[in-house]
């Protein structure tokens, strides 16, 4: 006799209480040092006029992304560490599963915008300001977040309108796609192969965009061959090319895969890379590596 699931169960990450309480300190840490330093940022970005340009537009979007993602898994993995509250119900999986699907999906596509701006103003930094209008800016980031939201809403069709019947013990510290189809008692194979597909397509369109746009910045930068050229270069684009590489190799190792490949170590510690440390690294990334952004926080900080 199967029932339909009504409830899944996490995982906890340790079943020994002191492991627990450590891990929950650790967490709890690095998500209060998340928020404060993408709070701070938005704040330098929204209060200083010296940033009201669309490369700072773009990285307060990216701020704002990186306040979301954590607070949809963190809280309820606190929970689980020190309360041992580790069932969620299927519509609680569903709304989480949701809106990180859409969270991620739109940083991938906000960090393409983020490479055509930087490949417009190192190679056409006369016509920069005409090219990259406001308009267009607000344009873009609509899209992103349109776009992040579709692909959300396939993907958690697909995923949660499969058959749940058995076990309902989710291997992850949150509703991923991996351990819930792993969960289901019908067959997945077309659906997977649907997911990989589309999360294939878009994911290799926003790769390509961002690789082709750094091309054209390189070619530019060996064309001119002038004194300090690359620092100048690297001070305007290293930033946003570290946060790709860290963004995308975790991302890329998560989803673009079939659930075959499923292993509960490994994609524990490649999920809390991007979904816990890409959020905190981010706000240090560019605030290290820009005067700009210094001054105005230290403005923000003064005050």
């Amino acid at each position: 006799n199967l029932s339909t699931v009504s409830e899944f169960v996490f995982v906890g990450l340790s079943d020994a209480p002191e492991i627990r309480f450590l891990l929950f300190v650790l967490f709890l840490l690095i998500y209060l040092a998340t928020m404060a330093g993408n709070i701070m940022l938005l704040i330098a970005i929204s209060t200083d006029s010296h940033l009201h340009s669309p490369m700072y537009f773009f990285l307060g979007n990216l701020s704002l992304l990186d306040l979301l993602c954590p607070t949809i898994t963190v809280p309820k993995m606190l929970g689980t560490l020190l309360l041992e509250h580790k069932e969620i119900s299927f519509s609680g999986c569903l709304f989480q599963h949701f809106f990180l699907i859409a969270v991620v999906g739109m940083e991938i596509f906000l960090l393409t915008v983020m490479a055509y701006d930087r490949y417009v103003a190192v190679c056409h930094p006369l016509r920069y300001p005409s090219i990259v209008s406001m308009k267009l800016c607000a344009q873009l980031a609509m899209g992103t977040w349109a776009t992040g939201l579709l692909n959300s809403l396939l993907h958690t069709s697909l995923v949660f309108t499969l058959s749940f019947c058995g076990p309902n013990k989710i291997q992850q510290y949150y509703c991923d796609i991996p351990p819930v189809l792993a969960l289901s008692c019908s067959s997945t194979r077309s659906r997977e192969l649907v997911i990989l597909v589309v999360a294939g397509v878009l994911g290799s369109s926003a790769c390509v965009v961002t690789v082709v746009s750094y091309v054209y910045i390189l070619l530019e930068i060996l064309a001119r061959n002038s004194p300090g050229i690359w620092h100048k270069a690297f001070s305007t684009c290293g930033s946003h090319l570290i946060v790709v590489c860290l963004f995308y190799g975790t991302t890329i190792c998560t989803y673009v895969r079939p659930s075959f490949t499923y292993s509960l170590h490994r994609d524990r510690v490649v999920s809390m890379l991007y979904g816990m440390l890409t959020p905190l690294l981010n706000p240090i990334i560019y605030s290290l590596r820009n005067k700009e952004v210094k001054c105005a926080l230290k403005r923000v900080l003064s005050q």
